[in-house]
């Protein structure tokens, strides 16, 4: 095999450190969604919601794409979201047909205590994630230069 076609064991390395780095912070965030009482997806629904650049609409078509799943599974989501309180369905503001999704007071409170648990932890393990992300395109300039 070409040398262009593949990866040195240095650059698989790497990746696989990265790889892990990233893995060991979905962990830390799936163990702490449980324990605050939510699945990490509905995590991951409520801070897309509260987190849309202010000219997105929070529509569940937009929350899905944002979230990388079907429509039908966000909706599924939101279903469950909104019977525990912490979400909300409202009509758009100008197309009263399209449904949009915000955030309860509970819902709120429950991602300020989910953030904050996640930049804690991002504190503690960011640098070795940036040093491992840094590895990876550090290896990747070499080749591109070489």
């Amino acid at each position: 095999m070409e040398a262009d076609n593949d990866l040195s064991y240095d650059q698989y390395r790497d990746l696989a450190e990265f790889r892990r780095q990233i893995r060991q912070f979905l962990y830390f965030s799936e163990v702490t969604a449980k324990e605050h009482g939510i699945e990490a997806q509905q995590h991951q629904l409520l801070l897309a919601v509260h987190g849309l650049p202010e000219e997105t609409k929070p529509t569940i078509r937009e929350i899905a794409s944002r979230l990388f799943i079907q429509h039908h599974s966000a909706v599924e989501l939101i279903d469950r979201l909104e019977k525990a309180g912490a979400i909300a369905r409202h009509p758009g503001t100008q197309d009263k047909r399209e449904v949009w999704v915000r955030l309860t007071p509970a819902g709120r409170a429950i991602l300020r205590k989910l953030a904050l648990t996640h930049r804690t932890e991002l504190e503690r393990s960011g640098p070795e994630l940036a040093k491992a992300l840094n590895s990876v395109l550090r290896q990747s300039r070499r080749t591109a230069a070489s």
